[in-house]
């Protein structure tokens, strides 16, 4: 499935986009405002890049401590994935392969929203 994303260097540049457009988006802008963005990206990249069986191992912590305290709401969420399916489409991911992130990522969702 990597393929579809162009390896780990096209895994790299939407993992890049997303975290622009998140910061970017006044929906979510406040969540991101105090983070390291140099961990975040390469643990987004890792995290994408070993769940697509592109060769990566994820040295980030688990979802529910990482979001444990930023209050991210349903909306937020939905603000993210909108921002990520806008990366993926912007690098040419075929909409099968999207879905198919979009599923592994899915569970994820209830150790992420808080309220």
């Amino acid at each position: 499935m990597a393929e579809a994303f162009g390896g780990q260097a096209g895994i790299r540049r939407i993992v890049g986009r997303f975290v622009d457009l998140n910061i970017a988006d006044p929906r979510i802008a406040d969540i991101f405002k105090n983070h390291d963005m140099i961990r975040l990206r390469r643990t987004l990249f890792e995290q994408f890049c070993y769940l697509l069986d592109a060769g990566c191992t994820y040295s980030g912590r688990d979802m529910k401590s990482s979001h444990k305290g930023l209050g991210v709401t349903r909306g937020n969420m939905n603000a993210l994935v909108e921002n990520l399916q806008r990366a993926m489409r912007e690098s040419k991911v075929p909409f099968a392969a999207q879905n198919r992130l979009l599923a592994k990522l899915a569970p994820m969702d209830k150790d992420v929203v808080e309220r």
